[in-house]
């Protein structure tokens, strides 16, 4: 009952703001002060679930609940967590509470805070939802959930660009939500279950290769989108550049996540002869996409949209330890989706207070010496910068370094040849990602602040960022020093996918 909790306190918020303003919460900080309250409920929830779960059985789904959803066509209300998925869970609560908590003191401009207020709700639903699933089509559900108050977010709230952003947002992850769902139902219909639970047990018993293959590629394009791959990625920049902060670091936090979740609670585990037969060329775009990111952003201008691009390498590193079809390399992926979502939320949090006080991410504009005018923000950019860019003791490096270790030596089925020269190119990628965010802290941080810009109005920050980045620094100095506490979570379930303990 936890997680219908979990879910139910984000819905009974959302609805409540359907009352008319003139009844209830009659003024916009009002109306910020109860999402937050909400948000924190759910993370309190999400933090009960922590402590009820079971540590030392980690590979087994805890805190279900199985009801009849449609009986007729044997759907089931199907929710769960283990190893894999509790981690994320709770950052999706954690991200969405510390982004309410950042509009108290920093709301996006455009007004209408009670409809975004309701959005977030909602979109905390899904991503929720999408983690705790284990019923296909209710997954499906959770996993659309989440587009159109994304899209409804970028649309009303965001920059000069931002109806473009939208249309392409909502178009790339409809077309590939369409492919996912062919894919997961050619899976149910010849498996004759929607069971998540059952189907993983299976390790593809039941499945032509043929059909794995097909069920793979289908389920791995959708996938591939929301992650997203090159050369699927084209929606991202755009989205991230035109989204308000709030937009930015739940889409780079959560949503990216439940791409690569996906690959690994569904396609892998569904369709294990299709993933071996896809394994090279996932590998390849991933490589690519590592590379193409780290140049992009080596050429982009704007912060925010070099932060962007930087998602898309660091996702090609989860994707690459997918890739190898090892438990070490599946280890690196789920270690470095929750690494990528502490920091690059930190990251879109800091963009987000540069853009609020120098009106713009144009690097060029805002010039340097920002350690100078802003110490404080300087400094913590150039932590959340480091632990980008892998630095050892920082919880950036250990999802990258294993990811190398895991195409290093691939599943014994899958070249190694092919894929020691993938991780050749993908620690090629690990260096050029230093240097762009090496160039960016200076062109930003060092050096003399532009002629205009003043001392102390500037450096000001507030108890509310604070607030929001405090929580990520610490977790990004958690798990960087202390790994084994996230490995320890995730090595159990990674095992039973391939049909270990």
């Amino acid at each position: 009952m936890i997680f219908v909790l979990m879910m139910a306190i984000p819905l009974a918020g959302a609805l409540a703001l359907l009352v008319p303003a003139d009844r209830f919460l009659r003024t916009d900080f009002a109306v910020r002060a109860f999402g937050t309250a909400v948000s924190a409920a759910t993370l309190l929830v999400a933090i009960s679930a922590l402590t009820a779960f079971d540590f030392g059985a980690t590979s087994r789904m805890q805190l279900e609940i199985d009801r009849p959803w449609a009986p007729a066509i044997g759907l089931r209300f199907h929710l769960g967590v283990d190893g894999i998925s509790l981690p994320l869970v709770v950052l999706t609560a954690l991200l969405t509470f510390l982004c309410f908590l950042y509009t108290l003191r920093h709301p996006p401009a455009g007004g209408r805070i009670r409809l975004l207020t309701a959005l977030l709700l909602v979109l905390e639903i899904g991503m929720l939802g999408t983690f705790a699933a284990l019923d296909l089509v209710l997954f499906f559900v959770f996993f659309e959930t989440v587009l159109v108050p994304m899209y409804v977010v970028i649309m009303l709230w965001g920059g000069t660009g931002r109806r473009a952003a939208a249309y392409k947002f909502i178009l790339y992850t409809l077309l590939g939500s369409g492919l996912l769902l062919a894919g997961m139902l050619l899976v149910g219909a010849t498996s004759g279950t929607l069971d998540m639970t059952a189907l993983a047990a299976r390790h593809g018993s039941g499945l032509t290769r043929g059909i794995q293959i097909t069920a793979f590629a289908l389920m791995g394009v959708g996938f591939a989108v929301k992650a997203p791959m090159w050369p699927l990625h084209t929606w991202l920049p755009d989205a991230h550049t035109e989204a308000p902060t709030v937009g930015s670091v739940l889409l780079a936090g959560v949503l990216l996540k439940m791409g690569t979740y996906g690959l690994v609670r569904v396609a892998l585990p569904l369709a294990p002869d299709g993933a071996a037969f896809w394994a090279p060329w996932l590998g390849l775009l991933a490589v690519i996409g590592i590379i193409y990111g780290a140049l992009a952003c080596l050429a982009q201008r704007d912060l925010k949209r070099m932060i962007a691009y930087s998602s898309v390498g660091h996702m090609g590193f989860v994707l690459l330890g997918i890739a190898t079809l090892t438990p070490v390399g599946i280890n690196a992926a789920l270690f470095g989706n929750i690494a990528h979502g502490l920091i690059t939320g930190l990251l879109f949090f800091l963009a987000g207070s540069v853009k609020e006080r120098w009106s713009t991410t144009d690097m060029a504009a805002i010039g340097g010496g920002m350690l100078g005018t802003s110490p404080r923000l300087a400094s913590i950019l150039t932590f959340a910068s480091v632990a980008s860019l892998g630095l050892p003791g920082l919880a950036g490096f250990w999802g990258e370094v294993l990811a190398l270790i895991g195409a290093y030596r691939p599943h014994a089925d899958l070249p190694r040849e092919t894929f020691v020269t993938f991780m050749a190119v993908a620690a090629l990628g690990a260096v050029l990602t230093a240097a762009y965010f090496l160039r960016m802290l200076a062109k930003l941080t060092h050096g003399p602040a532009p002629e205009g810009v003043p001392r102390g109005p500037v450096a000001a920050v507030s108890v509310q960022e604070y607030a929001a980045w405090v929580p990520l620094i610490a977790l990004t100095l958690l798990v960087g020093l202390w790994p084994k506490t996230l490995l320890d979570v995730t090595t159990g379930p990674v095992r039973a996918l391939f049909g270990g303990g």
